[in-house]
């Protein structure tokens, strides 16, 4: 009678083994089957940037590789202003599926802190899947003007407080924030202009409204070529492959000064760890392409692909670091 009790036990485990293994395995199922058919529709990608920018020029290029690499359409969707709040909340009341992407950048990051109510958390509302690219700012001054090194315009500012104006575009933007955290490392009181556009912020350069302007490199390249403006400094920790003779603002005496722009793709939080792989994966083959990297540096972007780790900590670093920025220089909140 105990041999028959021991044994119906046995049985009884056991089949309480099977069952969980089959359970397990009917939950991952839909995940596998996923991850091995992703993906087998379109796929959107949301951009808070208008259409010909930087960002949005970019992402067709990247996008266009991977829906090759994929064997899927990948759709560019347009919806700039509002911080971002608008592309972002689009992307998080979609599925978690894997078919409706965003791109995150340090705007992203700059957003944060610079509205009131964002209305999402960056951080814990989407998961990384890779960088796309990044690039640098490049520090400009008017050739043919006294101030021909950076070293020149720190000398005349600190000889001269708020004598010096540097130009920007919007206020809260990240050549804007970059002069305020210019004038910290740099210890000097330069007046900050801000201009509605980039042409606005060379129009006032060349005119000689302001005496330094940090910009994009693609804003200025033209007139660095023209020999119209000087570049005098980048605002990598190292130089640019677009200038190599020219020091970063840390070499020139500016101070423990860095300030790079970045785009990256993120997926609503809830999607599956399978379709995340899937796509850095593919981002990593596309993003190291010659010809894709030859196109981006055409923009001045240098193309690179991360882990989601390290565009995560990205991400968490310039959260952090212009939401200090930002406090020092009394920017009012949005």
């Amino acid at each position: 009678m105990t041999g028959k009790c021991e044994a119906f036990g046995l049985n009884s485990r056991r089949a309480s083994i099977r069952a969980i293994v089959a359970l397990a395995a009917a939950l991952l199922m839909p995940q596998m089957v996923h991850a091995q058919s992703y993906p087998n529709r379109p796929v959107r990608l949301v951009l808070s940037f208008g259409p010909g920018g930087v960002a949005d020029v970019t992402a067709r290029i990247v996008t266009e590789k991977l829906g090759e690499k994929l064997g899927q359409r990948f759709v560019i969707e347009n919806m700039p202003g509002a911080g971002g709040i608008n592309a972002a909340r689009a992307v998080l009341s979609s599925p978690a599926d894997g078919y409706t992407l965003a791109l995150l950048s340090n705007g992203t990051a700059i957003s944060v802190s610079l509205f009131k109510n964002l209305r999402f958390n960056p951080v814990t509302d989407f998961v990384p899947v890779s960088s796309m690219g990044y690039f640098d700012f490049i520090l400009v001054t008017q050739a043919g003007s006294p101030y021909r090194t950076l070293a020149d315009v720190i000398k005349a500012a600190q000889e001269k407080p708020g004598g010096l104006n540097v130009g920007t575009i919007n206020v809260g933007s990240t050549q804007n924030l970059s002069a305020q955290l210019f004038k910290s490392t740099a210890s000097v009181d330069v007046t900050i202009v801000p201009f509605r556009s980039s042409p606005d912020v060379l129009i006032a350069l060349l005119r000689g409204d302001i005496q330094m302007a940090i910009e994009n490199y693609t804003a200025v390249q033209s007139h660095i070529s023209g020999k119209a403006v000087t570049a005098v400094s980048s605002s990598g920790l190292v130089r640019t492959s677009f200038l190599p003779d020219v020091p970063t603002v840390k070499e020139a005496g500016g101070g423990d000064f860095e300030a790079r722009s970045w785009n990256a793709i993120f997926a609503p939080r809830g999607t599956p760890p399978e379709v995340i792989k899937t796509l850095n994966i593919a981002l990593r083959d596309v993003l190291d392409t010659p010809d894709l990297k030859k196109r981006a540096l055409e923009l001045g972007i240098e193309a690179r692909a991360s882990t989601p780790e390290e565009i995560a900590q990205r991400l968490k670093d310039d959260i952090e670091k212009w939401a200090k920025v930002i406090e020092r220089a009394g920017i009012e909140k949005q």
